[in-house]
């Protein structure tokens, strides 16, 4: 019988493969997806200090559902309002080693919207 890795096992050995890395000039934006929620955030790698963050649960975005393509969109967009206003244009786009579609692609388009470049 062929023993089957977990999706999160497999995510985490892509994630560790990807050579992205932030620095204060051209921070990464971070993203995290879980079965209830998404999260996305800014870092400078160099300081090591996350520099603007935006979730599903945030109160501002008052949002019902966390899970989903519309919440995603909600936090793309809010992410990048919030670094634009933090005086970050440029980024670095690191999927956390989830695959490009669905809610993560949601996320990277709707910030590319508001102005965040990457």
């Amino acid at each position: 019988m062929i023993k089957k890795e977990s999706r999160n096992v497999m995510r985490e050995a892509r994630h560790t493969r990807e050579a992205i890395h932030g620095t204060t000039a051209v921070p990464r934006l971070n993203v995290f997806r879980s079965n209830s929620n998404i999260f996305a955030q800014i870092i400078d790698d160099e300081k090591g200090v996350t520099l603007v963050s935006s979730s599903s649960l945030d109160k501002s975005l008052k949002l019902a559902n966390g899970s989903n393509v519309e919440a995603a969109k909600k936090v793309g967009e809010d992410i990048a309002k919030k670094a634009i206003k933090a005086n970050i244009k440029k980024v670095v786009f690191d999927r956390g080693g989830y695959l490009y579609h669905g809610r993560v692609k949601a996320l990277a388009e709707a910030a590319r919207e508001q102005g965040l470049e990457f």
